[in-house]
């Protein structure tokens, strides 16, 4: 692994602890965590308080798509090419298949073994 990828795989675990935190802060339909930071409430106001947490729940959610997509890219394939067509194409055996089932004879019944 390179550094690079390292890297933003680092930041991706940051901005995913983040957005769970800020996610807590946010009000539910109940009542959420965010009702314990009075003091939060008092400074922004209760309606910019929840603005700003929806938007960093956004924002965060973005960056964590976006180096997601980054991170992806960035493993590459170090030069080392697998063509699979050629593999398929230059096929000289032909699988065996299975033949018929082979006739087998009834058990014996009771009745059979009786006589």
């Amino acid at each position: 692994m390179n550094w690079l990828f390292v890297t933003l795989t680092v930041l991706i675990v940051i901005a995913a602890f983040l957005l769970v935190v800020v996610v807590l802060l946010q009000n539910g339909k109940g009542e959420g965590m965010a009702s314990n930071f009075v003091a939060a409430n008092n400074v922004l106001g209760v309606r910019q308080a929840a603005n700003e947490l929806e938007k960093a729940t956004w924002y965060l959610v973005t960056f964590i798509l976006v180096v997601s997509i980054i991170t992806s890219f960035t493993l590459g394939s170090n030069g080392a090419t697998i063509d699979v067509t050629d593999q398929v194409e230059n096929v000289t055996e032909q699988p065996a298949f299975p033949s018929a089932p082979v006739a087998q004879e009834a058990p014996a019944t009771e009745a059979e073994t009786a006589e």
